[in-house]
């Protein structure tokens, strides 16, 4: 997902965001939720907005970002998978499944760090401590949906069943 703004955005949405939220004690969360769910990720100058109009420092608001896995502050691929690195998944093989996709996303010309997004913008992978999914572990989740007792084969497989659905439209 490409943020949708750019240095000389239109902040309108994110301003209501923060008429509602800005003057609440303790809603800097809430206020982080509904922007990323504005522009797809926390963009600099938008965090930099924020700032400005709630008084809250931005190195406090970046604190807050980089503590909370929910909160990006790159743009996300369309298809954002949350690898559980739990300590059941981590047990029944979560390294194996990191390494196939790993692969999968990585190019000759362009290995795949996690993080990234690959250069087609289908995909981000990002490693979360747990998805409370333990009896189906190892586990991920692409946008919210659940896949479990993975296989190096089987991950590689639904990676390949999104890029060719892709490919089709």
């Amino acid at each position: 997902m490409s943020c949708k703004c750019n240095k000389t955005s239109d902040f309108s949405q994110l301003d209501h965001v923060l008429d509602t939220y800005g003057g609440e004690q303790g809603s800097l969360i809430t206020i982080l939720q509904k922007t990323q769910d504005i522009y797809g990720y926390l963009p600099q100058h938008v965090i930099k907005h924020i700032a400005e109009r709630t008084g809250i420092k931005p190195a406090k608001i970046l604190g807050v970002v980089t503590f909370y896995t929910q909160f990006r502050l790159k743009s996300a691929g369309k298809y954002h998978i949350l690898l559980c690195q739990g300590t059941a998944c981590h047990v029944n093989g979560s390294s194996t499944i990191e390494d196939a996709i790993l692969s999968f996303l990585s190019t000759p010309e362009a290995p795949y760090n996690e993080g990234d997004t690959t250069s087609d913008g289908l995909f981000t992978l990002q490693n979360v401590a747990c998805l409370g999914c333990c009896s189906l572990a190892p586990v991920m989740m692409i946008n919210g949906e659940t896949h479990g007792t993975l296989t190096p084969d089987t991950t590689r497989s639904i990676l390949q069943k999104i890029r060719d659905s892709e490919a089709v439209k």
